[in-house]
């Protein structure tokens, strides 16, 4: 579960994420969505560490991302938008270093980096370093990084960017599947025909501030609107 409770932040006079409140219950896809610029990826970073808010309240598990971020960071996992990170690595050296990280039993590290690595088609490439790896390739192995620790909050920012279909399909059904087992899922995306098919809920941010969180269903009668899709409406809600 992730609770955000009235988030701020600023990079000097502009404000990136303004009184953002939201819930995030276990056992569903969240989807975030928002037009460039809109605060999705601060977001994303506040939630896991990377940035601090200026005010407001993170937990995840409710472990306090401020006060507990070691005990919060156990349960949660975070792709970012973009792989290029630890290219110095092979992926084996790789994802080695993330099951030490997170003190995985070596056998147990062992069977996931083969199951991951084999459902994304990237058994045969662990010994070649990330920096030879495509764009996608460099994806797919933060994506597998990611489940390693099979964590209870998976956290992506435009996690399909550069993935092939095949890999994009896994990659969905790997997110359905979580949510499925309990967890709760939050992702960025702007593709929006992707985010209605899989999404429980979706969270509207723009210039900051929620204007919209619920299903499409929900969406589809505040606008009262009921045969408009999700991208439809989406355009119709940020416009306004």
């Amino acid at each position: 579960m992730i609770e955000i409770s009235s988030v701020s932040k600023s990079f000097g006079k502009k404000k990136a994420v303004d009184s953002l409140s939201l819930k995030l219950e276990d056992g569903k896809v969240y989807g975030l969505l928002g037009p460039n610029g809109a605060g999705k990826s601060t977001t994303l970073k506040m939630l896991v560490g990377i940035l601090s808010p200026d005010k407001g309240e993170i937990s995840i598990d409710r472990f306090s991302i401020e006060k507990d971020p070691l005990e919060a960071k156990r349960h949660l996992a975070f792709v970012p938008d973009s792989p290029d990170i630890f290219l110095g690595m092979k992926g084996r050296e790789y994802l080695s270093f993330l099951a030490s990280v997170y003190e995985i039993k070596p056998e147990v590290a062992k069977e996931r980096i083969l199951r991951y690595s084999e459902l994304y088609h990237m058994k045969d490439s662990l010994e070649e370093p990330l920096l030879s790896y495509s764009h996608g390739m460099r994806q797919k192995i933060h994506l597998i990084g990611a489940l390693l620790h099979d964590p209870k909050n998976w956290i992506l920012d435009e996690p399909m960017t550069g993935l092939d279909p095949e890999a994009t399909f896994e990659t969905k059904k790997l997110m359905k599947d979580q949510a499925e087992q309990g967890k709760c899922v939050l992702y960025s995306t702007h593709v929006l025909d992707v985010a209605e098919k899989i999404c429980d809920e979706v969270a509207i941010i723009k210039e900051g501030k929620l204007i919209f969180f619920g299903s499409l269903s929900e969406l589809q009668q505040k606008e009262e609107e009921k045969n408009m899709n999700l991208e439809s409406l989406f355009l119709e809600i940020t416009s306004k």
